[in-house]
């Protein structure tokens, strides 16, 4: 029995990237363009400031994305008291879900700072997973949700390398993904936007991989993992409401919410 993601696709790659500024845009493009998808983890105190996001455009900018959370006013989680960071991570929840008109439950860390006083409030305010700025250079998913390490930064030396990496993941990975996190803002700074459309060009349109949003990512890995089964392995029940893929003895099988199978 090995798990494949959705419609038996083998492999994942996903984005994230946070601040919300202007150069969001031009990204957005780029990824409509060869369709990627991915997460814009997004300060909620900053938009419709100069040089960012206009709440009247956060819709149809992202339609084919995920918003997230990244923290009201950017602060310092580790240096918030409980009931700042409660505020700072509740307060940018809301806000982003008044301005998408959907559920918001996606954070990166700012400045990438967590403690696992900061993990417990962000469960605690219904915030499913959050990313790390600490590159793992692989593909497995991650261990603990609200410790999302990504593979790497869309700067890092490696990035093309790591992409075919994940292009030719071996066997031994079951679901591998390659994350890639960033800020818009630093290919205007760094006038280096040829470098995502070079990763984007090479990784598009493959027909084994599924392009997804974090929050997509977790809702099917979380899935899988809530399975339950028999001792001997042979019945497996779906209790989740999201459709479950797997190989069996050579065979694609769906396991449907609410589902139960008897594997031969």
């Amino acid at each position: 029995m090995k798990f494949m993601y959705p419609n038996g696709k083998a492999k994942a790659l996903t984005f994230s990237y946070d601040d919300n500024q202007i150069h969001d845009r031009k990204l957005v493009e780029i990824f409509d363009k060869y369709g990627l998808r991915g997460t814009f983890h997004m300060n909620s105190g900053q938009i419709n400031h100069d040089g960012f996001i206009r709440s009247d455009e956060v819709k149809g900018l992202y339609r084919n994305h995920e918003v997230a959370c990244h923290g009201v006013d950017h602060k310092n989680p580790t240096g918030l008291s409980r009931p700042q960071l409660v505020r700072e991570l509740a307060e940018d929840r809301k806000a982003l879900e008044e301005i998408t008109g959907s559920m918001v439950t996606g954070l990166s860390y700012a400045f990438g700072l967590y403690s696992p006083e900061v993990k417990d409030v962000a469960k605690s305010v219904g915030i499913k997973y959050s990313r790390t700025v600490n590159s793992t250079n692989g593909y497995f998913p991650p261990a603990d949700f609200l410790e999302w390490n990504p593979t790497c930064h869309h700067d890092a030396p490696n990035l093309m390398d790591l992409g075919r990496g994940l292009l030719d993941a071996p066997d031994y990975i079951e679901l591998p993904m390659m994350y890639v996190w960033g800020h818009s803002f630093e290919f205007a700074r760094n006038n280096n936007w040829e470098v995502m459309e070079e990763f984007a060009k090479l990784m598009s349109g493959k027909e084994d991989v599924w392009y997804a949003t974090n929050i997509e990512l977790y809702t099917y890995i979380t899935a899988i993992r809530s399975l339950e089964y028999t001792m001997d392995g042979k019945v497996v029940y779906n209790p989740t409401a999201v459709t479950v893929y797997f190989e069996h003895n050579g065979n694609m099988l769906e396991l449907a919410s609410g589902e139960t199978l008897t594997l031969a």
